[in-house]
């Protein structure tokens, strides 16, 4: 139902904003934005796959792996909406790009997810693995699972 009210409401918002800022504007001006908004997400997206490409030549050098995607997600997905026309969509998709707000999604998105280590050995055709994981509060515990104690 969430995903249904979106799909109805940002069209209302992004038509609302489209006459407000045609009104403001005009209509060459208001147009020139929406293209330029496009534009400037074509060139992001072309900026990501060609950083992607470099660092994948280069190896990552200091910066972790989930540093890394987490920040080409960021960019991708603000290239996306600037290319969607619109300013509500374009404003998400500017808002998305700046580091700060990055680093404070990555830290509320983090807060309830589970930390897992894995730490792969390899010799010759066999792979060793050991992994840990990390589960956070009370909830998690097999006592507070659904499927009960013994994993059932």
């Amino acid at each position: 139902m969430p995903v249904l009210l979106v799909l109805i409401i940002l069209p209302l918002i992004e038509i609302a904003l489209f006459i407000a800022v045609g009104g403001w504007l005009g209509l060459w001006p208001t147009l020139a934005l929406v293209v330029l908004g496009a534009l400037a997400g074509v060139l992001i997206l072309q900026g990501q796959s060609e950083r992607a490409a470099q660092m994948m030549q280069r190896g990552l050098r200091g910066v972790s792996p989930g540093t890394f995607m987490a920040r080409g997600a960021f960019r991708a997905l603000g290239g996306i909406l600037l290319i969607l026309p619109g300013f509500f969509t374009d404003a998400i998709g500017l808002i998305l790009l700046i580091p700060p707000v990055q680093r404070l999604i990555l830290r509320t998105l983090g807060r309830g997810m589970n930390v897992t280590t894995v730490h792969v050995h390899r010799r010759g055709d066999i792979i060793d693995g050991d992994y840990e994981v990390h589960e956070p509060d009370a909830d998690t515990r097999p006592e507070h699972r659904i499927d009960g104690p013994h994993g059932h």
